[in-house]
This record gives structure tokens, C-alpha cells and sequence, in this order.
């Protein structure tokens, strides 16, 4: 059983003992902002950067979804994190890296082979913010008891959506403020505005990075190393105990297809706003795409993520996971008639906002379900194998997105992308969940 962390913690700072109070909610919301940000900036804030580069749909779509294979394939050595534990020195190890990367990221765009470094670049933090999901998972699930862990899905999926709407509201909202000066002339004007907007975010993993350091809990069992031989397990133990759970296969197939549509829409919404109307997009700027994401999107998150796990931690997961999809997959008809119709931004920012609103609730209840597959023991590899699962599920999708754009147009795409999200909620009929941890 998880020991429950004591939300006094005791550092050392300057050979005295201090005590430190940090509720629970403040460091799950930083860790998971943390982790939302830069698996924004490599799968979202890419898309906007790459249109911006004039870059065609057909390869945003491709290559921006190749950039989740980190994601994917972190369970092959989520093993080593249970292992070696010291969670807290991971955490703060790939925070610094990532403020690295993104610093040298915002440095690159001015290269003249930009396209193909800022790939190479975006990778490299892919894998980093793989690595560090892992350990905050395990962080996560090893310090709070199950009933917290229902309690704060909410906050930890808010602040994870959030870092969304930071990066892809706030960063790309600056983008287009600072472009729009233009101070210098024809494309350099967004290669000095994306320089700025990635090292702010810079700034933010190095701060974040300063606080958990000081800041974050070390009393549980991975971090003190007292039981670390408890966590020692082989790569096959990891693997058969998770791939021998009843209906393994079928909650496998549900991890695979329930976020088709999420997963079709996610990469093209916003070469769908950004288009111009003759292409079948909504000609929108990027200081109207930044403030949809970073104003009304961002308050219905907040609403629906806090709902969704206040939800679940209510009536239980079996009443709120298949609402909850079936709520997600309707918001896809939203942008079918955002492209039937092309309205004016106050109901564009409102169909966003029902979207965000939706996703939280979703999302609370789908990570929820993710929860009750993870054995103890194997905490950080069990939830690394079934969201590897999840961002496999996400590439394929997200890879023919944008030549399904290019090919038959925004309306019909979207209309696609609802029906791609019906077989995840049929499958959800047949969820097991009764799983014993």
C-alpha cells in the first residue's frame, strides 16, 4: 500500500532544518502544469508554428504526430524510473533539461534550415517530457491515497489543460501581438515572436524547476530509498502482471480508439482557424486563436475539469465515463458547423469554450479509468504502458489528419472525425470495472 504523504514537509536549507507547508493540491497543479506544457509545445504549439512556416497540412499532420512516438514507447524504460526511484531528483533533472531545450529552441528559428533542427529539437523534448511524465505519474499515484487521487483528478487535469491554454492561448496570442507590430519585415517578424514566446516558456520550466527543488515533498517511499527494494522488478514482471488483467484486450482495444476524434480534431483545429475562407478555414489571426484558447476556453476548463473529477469522486466512475465520451464526441459536430457556416468569433470562442468544458469531463473520467488498471507495485510502468497505449492511439489519427484536410476539405473532416469517435464509446459499454490493484 502507497504511504500517504504528510503535507509538512522538512528540507534543508543552509545546514538548518526548516519546515515547509505545501498542500497536496499545490504540487500536484505544478507537476501537472508542468507536464501539460511541453506536451503542448511539441504537439499543439508545433502546428501553429509550422502554418505560420507555410508549411502544408499533409505535413503538419505527419510530422507533429511522429513527435508522440516518445510517448508511446516510455514503458520500455518506466521499469528503470520504478528501479532506481529518487522520483524528486527525476523530476527536477528533466525540468532543467526542458528549460534547456526550449531555450535553444526559441535560438533555432532563425537557422536557415529552421524546419529540420526545430524537428530534431521538438523530439528531444518529446522524449525529456515522456521521461518526466512517467516519474509524475509514480510521484502522483505513490503519495496519495485512492480516495485523493479521485479528489484531485480534477485540479491535476485542469492545471494539465491549462498549461494547454498557456501555451497554445498566451504564447501564441504574444506571437501574434508581437508580429503584428512588425517590427521588422515579411516572415523574420514571427521568427522574433516565436523566439520570444519559447523563451518565456524557458523561463517558466526554470522557475517551476527553482520551486520543486525547494518546495516539493520527499517523505514517500521512492524518494527516501528506505523501501526501495519493494519497487526492484524485472522488465517481465512489470509487463505480465499488467498484460494479464481480465479483458486486458478490450480495455486495450477502448485506450486505442476512445480519443480518434479527439485525436483528429486536436491537429487541425487551429490550421482550421488560422486558413484563410477560401481554403475552408475561418481566417481568424493568431491573436484570435491565442485569445479563444486563453479567455473563454480557458474558464469552461476550468469548470469542466473540476467538475469532471468532483464527478467521478461522487457517483463513481461507472456513472460519468460513458456521458462524459458521448458529451466529447458531440463538440466534433461544433466545428462541423463552424465550417459549414463560418460564424463570427463570439460564437467560435463559445463553441471552444463547450469544447474545453467537454474535454475536462472527459478527460477526468478517462484517467480515472486509467487509474484502476495500475498494480501498486508497478506504479510508474503500469500507467507508462497504458498511456504509451493511449499516444498510439494518437499517431495514426493525428498522421493522416492533415491530408484528410487537405483532401476533402475542413466540413467533411470534421464530420469524419465524429464518426471515428463512435466505436470508443460502443466499446466503453463493455469496460470491465471491477479491477482489483
Amino acid at each position: 500500500m502507497a504511504h500517504r504523504l504528510d503535507v509538512t514537509t522538512v528540507i534543508m536549507q543552509n545546514n538548518e532544518q526548516r519546515t515547509l507547508l505545501i498542500p497536496p493540491v499545490l504540487w500536484v497543479i505544478s507537476l501537472y502544469f508542468i507536464e501539460g506544457l511541453p506536451f503542448c509545445l511539441v504537439n499543439t504549439v508545433s502546428v501553429a508554428l509550422f502554418k505560420t512556416m507555410q508549411i502544408s497540412n499533409t505535413q503538419i499532420g505527419l510530422f507533429t504526430s511522429l513527435f508522440y512516438i516518445p510517448w508511446a514507447i516510455k514503458f520500455l524504460w518506466a521499469p528503470l524510473i520504478d528501479y532506481t526511484g529518487q522520483r524528486k531528483k527525476w523530476i527536477i533533472a528533466t525540468q532543467v533539461i526542458l528549460a534547456i531545450l526550449t531555450a535553444v529552441l526559441s535560438l533555432s528559428i532563425f537557422c536557415s534550415q529552421s524546419f529540420v533542427l526545430l524537428c530534431i529539437l521538438f523530439t528531444c523534448m518529446a522524449f525529456t517530457s515522456a521521461t518526466y511524465d512517467i516519474v509524475c505519474d509514480g510521484f502522483y499515484l505513490d503519495s496519495l491515497s485512492k480516495p485523493e487521487q479521485s479528489l484531485y483528478i480534477g485540479w491535476r487535469n485542469t492545471a494539465y489543460k491549462v498549461a494547454w491554454i498557456f501555451g497554445a492561448g498566451f504564447l501564441v496570442y504574444i506571437v501574434g501581438i508581437i508580429a503584428n507590430t512588425r517590427i521588422v519585415h515579411a516572415l523574420s517578424e514571427f521568427n522574433l515572436a516565436w523566439c520570444v514566446a519559447f523563451l518565456i516558456a524557458a523561463v517558466v520550466f526554470a522557475i517551476v524547476a527553482l520551486f520543486h527543488n525547494y518546495g516539493l515533498p520527499i517523505a514517500n517511499k521512492s524518494d527516501n530509498g528506505q523501501e526501495r527494494h519493494l519497487l526492484v522488478a524485472t522488465f517481465k514482471d512489470a509487463f505480465t502482471s499488467f498484460f494479464n488483467q481480465k479483458k486486458i484486450g478490450l480495455i486495450l482495444i477502448w485506450i486505442l480508439i476512445f480519443r480518434s476524434g479527439d485525436a483528429l480534431l486536436l491537429k487541425m483545429a487551429q490550421p482550421f482557424l488560422l486558413d484563410r475562407l477560401e481554403k475552408g478555414g475561418l481566417a481568424l489571426s493568431l491573436q484570435s486563436v491565442g485569445f479563444i484558447y486563453g479567455s473563454l476556453g480557458m474558464i469552461f476548463l476550468l469548470i469542466g475539469g473540476i467538475i469532471g473529477g468532483w464527478l467521478v469522486f461522487k457517483y463513481g466512475l461507472k456513472k460519468c465515463l460513458l456521458p462524459s465520451a458521448i458529451l466529447q464526441s458531440i463538440t466534433l459536430l461544433l466545428y462541423w458547423f463552424l465550417a459549414v457556416y463560418k460564424p463570427g468569433l463570439p460564437y467560435i470562442a463559445m463553441a471552444n469554450g463547450f469544447e474545453q468544458f467537454a474535454y475536462g469531463l472527459a478527460t477526468a473520467a478517462y484517467t480515472s479509468y486509467l487509474f484502476t488498471i495500475v498494480k501498486s507495485k508497478f506504479l510508474a510502468s503500469h500507467y507508462a504502458i497504458a498511456t504509451g497505449f493511449m499516444a498510439i492511439g494518437m499517431i495514426l489519427p493525428g498522421a493522416i489528419s492533415g491530408y484528410l484536410t487537405d483532401s476533402f476539405g475542413y466540413q467533411y473532416f470534421f464530420l469524419i472525425s465524429f464518426f471515428a469517435s463512435l466505436p470508443g464509446i460502443l466499446c466503453t459499454l463493455k469496460l470491465p470495472f471491477n479491477t482489483e490493484n
